[in-house]
C-alpha cells in the first residue's frame, strides 16, 4: 500500500519536471513567450491546489479510495489532451485539468498516512513519501531530456498518460480503504468544508502549514525560472541542466531520508526550523550575488543544491506537525497543506518570468520572500504550540 502511495504522490512531481527542459522548444512550436509557456506551469500548480481543496474534504465524507481511483482515471485523459494540444491556451487548459485530477494522489496519499499514523511513525512515514517525490525530479530531468530528443514534447505527454494509467492500476489492486464509515463527516458536502475550514483559526496548524507551502516556494521559485536561467544565462546545454535537476532531488532525497533517521531523537519542531535556517541562508547569498552581478555558475549551482536540499528536511517535517492538528480531518488538513502549496507556485511561476529569459535576480528575489515568509509563520503562528518540539 504505501508503495503504491509513494507512486501516486510522486506523479504530479513528475508531471512538473519532465517537461521543463522542453520550455524553449515549446516556445518555439507554440509561437508563444517564454511567459506563456510558464503560466501551463501556472495552470498546472493552480489545478493541483484547486483539486485538492474539493478532494481533501471529499475523502474525508467518502472515503479515500474512491477519490483516488476517479482522479488517477481522469488524469490518463488529461494528458493525452496536454500532448494533442495545438495552441498555448487550450495546452493550459488541459494542464489544468490535468492539476486538478493529478492532485487526488497528493491529498490523498497523506490522507491515508494521517489515518494510519501520528507523531514520529507519521514523520517517517510523510519522509518516505517526500524521498518518492524528491527521486521524481531526479528521474523525470533525464526522461525528459531523453524523450525531448527522440519524440519531442509531445511524447513527454503520452509517458505521462501511460505513468497516470500504472497509478490506477496500482491504487486499484493495492490501496484498501482506511477511513471506517464511522469516522466519515456527514451533514452534506457544506458541513464537511466547515470542519475544513476550522483549521484556518487554529494558529499552529496555520503556521506549519504556511512553512510548508513557503518552503516548497522557495523550490518552485527556481523551478520555474531555472531553464533560462541555466540555459540562457549560464550558457549550459539541455543535457547539462537536467543532469544540475537531478542532482538537486538527490540532495532533497538525502536530507529526507536523514530527517527520518533522526527524527526521533532530535523532534519534528527542531528539525524544520534548521532547514528553514539553510534555506534562508542559502537564498539570501544567491540575491545578494545577482543583485549585485556577481552571480556567476560555479556560485549559483551549488548554492542552489544547498538550499533546495534542506527543503528535505522542511517538508515532511512540517506535514506532520500540521496534519496532527487534524486527527478527525486529515483529508481537509492534507487538502489545505496543497492548497497553499500549490496555489502560492502557481503565484510563483509567472512572477519570475516578469524580469526576462537573461537575468536570476526575479529567482533568487522569489526565493528569499518565500523562505523569509516560511520561517516567520513558525516563529510567529507556532510560538505557543509547545508540542512542537516534542514531537
Amino acid at each position: 500500500m504505501l508503495a503504491a502511495l509513494a507512486l501516486a504522490y510522486g506523479v504530479s512531481p513528475l508531471a512538473i519536471d519532465m517537461y521543463l527542459s522542453a520550455f524553449p522548444r515549446m516556445a518555439r512550436d507554440l509561437h508563444a513567450s517564454a511567459t506563456g509557456i510558464q503560466l501551463t506551469l501556472t495552470a498546472f500548480m493552480t489545478g493541483l491546489a484547486v483539486g485538492q481543496l474539493v478532494i481533501g474534504p471529499l475523502s474525508d465524507r467518502w472515503g479515500r479510495r474512491r477519490p483516488l481511483l476517479a482522479g488517477t482515471a481522469v488524469s490518463v485523459l488529461a494528458a493525452l489532451l496536454c500532448a494533442a494540444a495545438p495552441s498555448v491556451g487550450l495546452l493550459a487548459a488541459a494542464r489544468f485539468l490535468h492539476g486538478v485530477s493529478g492532485a487526488a494522489g497528493i491529498v490523498v496519499a497523506r490522507a491515508v498516512v494521517g489515518d494510519r499514523a501520528r507523531g514520529v511513525g507519521a514523520a517517517r512515514a510523510y519522509g518516505l513519501l517526500m524521498m518518492t517525490a524528491g527521486l521524481a525530479p531526479v528521474v523525470a530531468p533525464l526522461i525528459g531530456g531523453m524523450l525531448l530528443g527522440a519524440v519531442g514534447w509531445r511524447g513527454i505527454f503520452l509517458v505521462l498518460a501511460g505513468l497516470a494509467a500504472l497509478t490506477f492500476l496500482c491504487a486499484l489492486f493495492l490501496v484498501p480503504e482506511t477511513l471506517p464509515h464511522d469516522r466519515r463527516h456527514g451533514g452534506g458536502f457544506a458541513a464537511t468544508l466547515r470542519r475544513t475550514g476550522s483549521l484556518l483559526v487554529d494558529r499552529p496548524f496555520l503556521g506549519h502549514a504556511f512553512a510548508y507551502a513557503f518552503g516548497f516556494g522557495t523550490l518552485f521559485s527556481c523551478l520555474a525560472a531555472s531553464p533560462f536561467v541555466y540555459q540562457n544565462v549560464f550558457g549550459l546545454s539541455v543535457g547539462t541542466y537536467a543532469l544540475i535537476l537531478a542532482a538537486n532531488a538527490v540532495g532533497f532525497i538525502a536530507a529526507s531520508a536523514l530527517s527520518r533517521r533522526i527524527v526521533r531523537r532530535w523532534g519534528a519542531g527542531l528539525l524544520l526550523r534548521v532547514g528553514l535556517a539553510v534555506m534562508a541562508a542559502g537564498s539570501a547569498i544567491l540575491c545578494l550575488l545577482a543583485v549585485t552581478g556577481s552571480l556567476v555558475r560555479d556560485v549559483a549551482v551549488p548554492l542552489i543544491f544547498v538550499t533546495v536540499s534542506s527543503l528535505g528536511l522542511v517538508a515532511a517535517n512540517a506535514t506532520s506537525l500540521a496534519v496532527a492538528r487534524a486527527p478527525r480531518a486529515a483529508g481537509g488538513a492534507s487538502a489545505i497543506l496543497g492548497a497553499l502549496q500549490f496555489g502560492l507556485a502557481a503565484t510563483v511561476a509567472p512572477l519570475v518570468g516578469l524580469g526576462g529569459e537573461n537575468t536570476a535576480v526575479p529567482m533568487t528575489a522569489a526565493m528569499v520572500a518565500s523562505t523569509v515568509l516560511a520561517g516567520a509563520a513558525v516563529l510567529v503562528l507556532t510560538a505557543t504550540d509547545q508540542d512542537a518540539h516534542r514531537r
